[in-house]
């Protein structure tokens, strides 16, 4: 697993290398500032995090300050519910259609059985892709023609997967309507049909975020999440940027549970997030 967050950082750590140049047993405070605000960490939290430091920081006094970071109150909700229904949400080209086929596979080799719901309706390329993911992965897809209601889409999925007893039923959601407006209209209504088709539904209401675009996907998250509140988040693409510290940023301003990253195009890369293994992962390219 630490290798994995190895590999997603490996943009972010030659960054850093190119900064340090050498490891140390310390840093001055003005040495570790420049590092965290080339990641890409907010000023505001970079200042926060380094005030109760002296003049140095040493690599156990640097952990405390970032794992302080994600030590507020998350709520998973995991839960036996079956079918367990997600809705994924996140603008295009943020990865969700291929962090839906990760979440398939994750679940698939967990021995649980899995169904698919393509209520992008929006973009047929989205209904395509989602539906190619379904049959190389195996696995059944509630699908209908672009322009179709997607809450019909919804229903259907969820009373498909309570009819078949499916485990767990991941539901595609549009990226971007004609306006503001329209998308938050019909997400909303999405997840009140999810909650007709079943009183539970959906459990958790998952953003997905691009990580090459850094801590600017901050105010996307909040739009979200003021439209339907968001449960958890997923950040993909973090293998492709150099942008590794805006997960500081995000947990920090967003206060919600960071489930997984994304570390490649793969069915299979999708690792969960562990605070302490992401912040070692950085830290052990910077001290000794």
């Amino acid at each position: 697993m630490f290798s994995l967050f190895k590999k997603a950082l490996g943009k972010t750590n030659e960054t850093i290398k190119e900064i340090t140049r050498e490891k140390k047993t310390k840093l001055t405070k003005d040495e570790f500032e420049t590092i965290l605000l080339e990641a890409d960490v907010n000023y505001d939290l970079i200042e926060r995090i380094l005030a109760p430091h002296s003049d140095s920081i040493n690599k156990m006094q640097a952990f405390n300050s970032l794992i302080s970071i994600f030590r507020y109150k998350a709520d998973l909700k995991l839960s036996d519910d079956k079918p367990y229904v997600e809705m994924i949400i996140g603008v295009n080209g943020a990865g969700k259609t291929t962090t839906i086929a990760k979440l398939a596979s994750l679940y698939k080799k967990e021995g649980k059985s899995v169904i698919l719901g393509a209520a992008d309706t929006f973009r047929a390329a989205a209904i395509e892709q989602l539906t190619r993911w379904a049959e190389r992965l195996d696995i059944p897809i509630i699908a209908s023609k672009q322009g179709h209601d997607p809450s019909a889409v919804v229903f259907d999925t969820i009373d498909s997967a309570k009819a078949k007893n499916i485990d767990h039923a991941i539901i595609d959601t549009a990226g971007r309507l004609h306006t503001h407006t329209n998308l938050a209209h019909e997400l909303q209504k999405m997840v009140r049909i999810a909650n007709k088709a079943l009183a539970t539904a959906p459990n958790r209401k998952i953003l997905v975020l691009d990580g090459t675009q850094g801590s600017s996907s901050i105010n996307q998250a909040k739009a979200f999440n003021e439209m339907i509140g968001i449960d958890g988040i997923i950040i993909t693409k973090l293998d492709g940027t150099a942008k590794g510290g805006s997960v500081f940023s995000i947990a920090d301003e967003l206060k919600l549970p960071i489930f997984y990253i994304g570390v490649g195009e793969g069915s299979d890369d999708l690792i969960e997030f562990r605070a302490d293994e992401f912040i070692n992962a950085i830290l052990d390219e910077i001290f000794v």
